[in-house]
C-alpha cells in the first residue's frame, strides 16, 4: 500500500511539473507613445525642471501664456548674465523622443547680443546646440522641434534652455511654453 501511495504521489508531482502550469510570458517593452514630462506647460511652477535663480514662471493678461496660465520667462535685465532651465527624461529602448516647444521674444535690442540657446543631449548622441534664437525671433509664439532618434537600449535625454544677455544693448526677454516630450 505504501508503495502504491508513493507511486501515485510521484505521478501527480510529475504531471504538475510537466505542463499543467501556464508558461510565464516575458515583460513587454513599454509603449513608445505619449507625453512623458510631468509639467510641460509650467502650470506647477518649475516642478520637474532645474531652474536658475532668475527663471520666473508667470502668466497675466498683458503677456498671456500660449496655453494654460503659466510659462517660463528669462526676464531681460540689460545686464551681462546667463540663466539655465533644463530637464531630463528617460527614453525607453527602440523609442524616438520628439521635443516641441514654443518661444516668444520681446526686446528693445537693436544688435544681436542676446540669445536663447536650446540644446539636446541624449545618451549616445554628442551634445549639440539645436537652436540659437536671437532677439529677432518675434513677439508671437513660434514652435520649434527636435528629436533624439531611436536606440536599441534605454537612455536619458536632457533638454536645456540657456539664455545669455549682454549689458548695454537693450533688454531681451525670452518666454518658453508647452515643452512637450512625446515618444513614438
Amino acid at each position: 500500500m505504501k508503495a502504491l501511495v508513493t507511486t501515485a504521489l510521484a505521478a501527480a508531482l510529475l504531471l504538475l511539473s510537466t505542463g499543467s502550469a501556464p508558461a510565464v510570458q516575458p515583460a513587454a517593452d513599454p509603449a513608445c507613445t505619449g507625453q512623458i514630462h510631468p509639467n510641460p506647460g509650467f502650470e506647477r511652477g518649475t516642478t520637474g525642471w532645474e531652474a536658475g535663480p532668475r527663471i520666473v514662471v508667470l502668466g497675466d493678461t498683458i503677456r498671456p501664456a500660449r496655453t494654460g496660465r503659466a510659462y517660463a520667462t528669462f526676464a531681460g535685465l540689460d545686464v551681462s548674465r546667463s540663466d539655465l532651465l533644463r530637464t531630463t527624461v528617460a527614453v525607453p529602448a527602440n523609442c524616438d523622443l520628439t521635443i516641441r516647444f514654443w518661444v516668444r521674444t520681446t526686446t528693445t535690442e537693436t544688435s544681436r547680443s542676446d540669445y536663447l540657446n536650446v540644446g539636446l543631449v541624449a545618451t549616445g548622441i554628442p551634445p549639440k546646440t539645436r537652436f540659437s534664437l536671437a532677439f529677432d525671433g518675434g513677439a508671437e509664439w513660434r514652435q520649434y522641434s527636435m528629436s533624439t532618434g531611436t536606440a536599441p537600449t534605454e537612455r536619458t535625454a536632457t533638454v536645456s534652455f540657456l539664455a545669455s544677455e549682454s549689458a548695454g544693448n537693450g533688454v531681451t526677454t525670452f518666454d518658453v511654453d508647452n515643452v512637450t516630450f512625446r515618444l513614438s
